[in-house]
């Protein structure tokens, strides 16, 4: 077996066990991508229920990032609470 051979060989190693990682890491955060996005999803007419305040109260409403979120650090002084 020649040098050049060898380097090839070395080199056809390297690229396959990259590709496979590739293909690997793809799949994987494809895969974990798919099943968070299920997470989102309402389930006020599902068969699936997350909380009894779901299934019976109102529909969850949330805030805009803009809202205040309550008092602030009181020891940190960084802002007055209100």
């Amino acid at each position: 077996m020649s040098a050049a051979e060898l380097w090839r060989l070395v080199l056809g190693t390297i690229q396959g066990l990259g590709a496979v990682s590739a293909f690997l890491l793809v799949l994987m955060v494809g895969f974990c991508v798919l099943l968070t996005l299920t997470k989102f999803r309402s389930t006020r007419h599902s068969l699936t229920i997350k909380s009894l305040n779901e299934r019976v109260g109102e529909p969850t409403v949330y805030l805009p990032p803009n809202v205040p979120r309550g008092p602030s650090d009181q020891l940190g002084g960084s802002r007055p609470v209100a």
